[in-house]
């Protein structure tokens, strides 16, 4: 075999550098296909070394952990390239109908990994014949019908309802509550701070979990009136909104004897200033223009610091816009005021249209129902809010929206 490689090798130098400009088009489609046919062959003869070696005890003596690794520093290929190799090169050892294909080259590696893997998955129990037949199929879809790996992986995954339906049933079940059970065990949400003011939101969920997280957020994901978030940052505020909502409704568990609240610690002077930078009970800061939209209609809990910043007071916590003022401007606004906008009154904050840090009162000609994503636009003073003469509330949009500021409304809380 060593003789024969180094033949081989020879007369691959000696045409690595032919020019293929000579060769017309059927030569060089036909050229190109012996030399694929090739390839696929020396990967057999590949794989068949790699098993001998792969049984052999010389690879420990390296002072490695496997072959897979010896692979890795011996070619300079990834961890996870030497690790297909291994496991092709056993699936070839235990079929000898896709060792064969591929040593002729009727199929190549990529087809050979994906009928080795469907194999692999059949049932240990499983009639010796029936795991040949199966085996004969896919190889046939493979070299015969020419399906790519990706086609070969949806196709071969019905492999055995193909050949035994009455056991395919049975395995599926055990291969989804398998699955059931790693999706537990293995769930998880995380939120990592980036040190840059993001947080990256990693982790896994069950299908069932991930079912219902999708048709919570999926209603509000679509674009709103004046909306340029890509649809992305739409889904990450819907995950926002949804846990708003959520602590909004007081019907989350309490902790530390308290409902479930954001905490935002500010000096109230450069608050009315509007140049108050605020600090989150995690250290977080936040933007003068972050903190006076919280300020619209948060629970409001003062506290009076000392030169080192020690407690000295706290008053009492108090609900700007709630009872009856709150319901009698959701009478009146029956959701999102903002022109176009469908969000329900229940996904809303009150907004002072003049900021009550300003001296705004908490009136009813003074709130407006904002959602979240058109109150943080209205706060960033581009558009701006009034209440008309009829006393409904109307939307003025910027010069490069309409150059003439025509008055807007919300209509769609009013089509009945």
């Amino acid at each position: 075999m060593l003789e024969t490689l180094t033949q081989l090798g020879g007369l691959a130098a000696g045409i690595v550098d032919a020019p293929a400009w000579p060769l017309s088009d059927d030569d060089l489609v036909t050229s190109l296909d012996e030399v694929h046919r090739l390839e696929q062959q020396l990967a057999a003869v590949r794989l068949h070394l790699i098993r001998e070696i792969d049984g052999r005890s010389f690879v420990s003596s390296e002072h490695v952990t496997s072959t897979a690794v010896w692979l890795r520093h011996r070619y300079h290929v990834s961890a996870q390239t030497g690790t297909r190799w291994v496991t092709l090169a056993n699936d070839l050892d235990r079929h000898p109908g896709l060792d064969a294909a591929l040593s002729k080259g009727a199929v190549n590696t990529e087809q050979a990994q994906v009928i080795g893997h469907q194999l692999r998955q059949l049932p240990d129990d499983l009639d010796t014949g029936l795991a040949d037949l199966a085996e004969e199929i896919m190889v046939g879809w493979a070299g015969e019908a020419g399906f790519d790996p990706k086609v070969l992986r949806e196709m071969s995954s019905t492999i055995l309802h193909r050949i035994a339906p009455e056991i395919a049933d049975r395995v599926d079940e055990e291969a989804l509550r398998r699955e059931e059970r790693r999706a537990e065990q293995t769930k998880a949400f995380n939120l990592s701070n980036n040190g840059d003011g993001r947080y990256r939101v990693s982790g896994w969920l069950p299908a069932e979990a991930a079912a219902i997280v999708n048709n919570a957020l999926d209603p509000l994901c679509k674009p709103l009136p004046e909306d340029h978030r890509t649809a992305t940052q739409r889904r990450a505020d819907a995950l926002t909104d949804v846990c708003a909502h959520a602590m909004n409704t007081g019907d989350l568990p309490e902790q530390g004897g308290e409902h479930a609240h954001v905490a935002i610690v500010v000096d109230w002077d450069l608050v009315r200033q509007q140049v108050g930078i605020g600090q989150l009970d995690t250290g977080e800061r936040l933007s003068p223009e972050q903190v006076r939209r919280w300020a619209c209609d948060a629970r409001l809990i003062p506290f009076v610091l000392g030169g080192q910043s020690q407690v000295l007071d706290a008053g009492r916590s108090r609900r700007l816009f709630d009872g009856p003022l709150r319901r009698a401007i959701i009478v009146r606004d029956r959701g999102c005021a903002f022109p176009g906008c469908d969000r329900p009154a229940k996904w809303t904050d009150c907004h002072h249209i003049v900021h009550w840090a300003d001296g705004g009162s908490t009136s009813l000609d003074n709130g407006v129902l904002l959602c979240r994503s058109h109150h943080r636009l209205i706060h960033r003073g581009d558009w701006q809010v009034r209440i008309a003469a009829d006393g409904l509330p109307e939307f003025i949009p910027p010069h490069y929206v309409d150059s003439e500021r025509r008055p807007r409304r919300n209509i769609y809380h009013r089509r009945e």
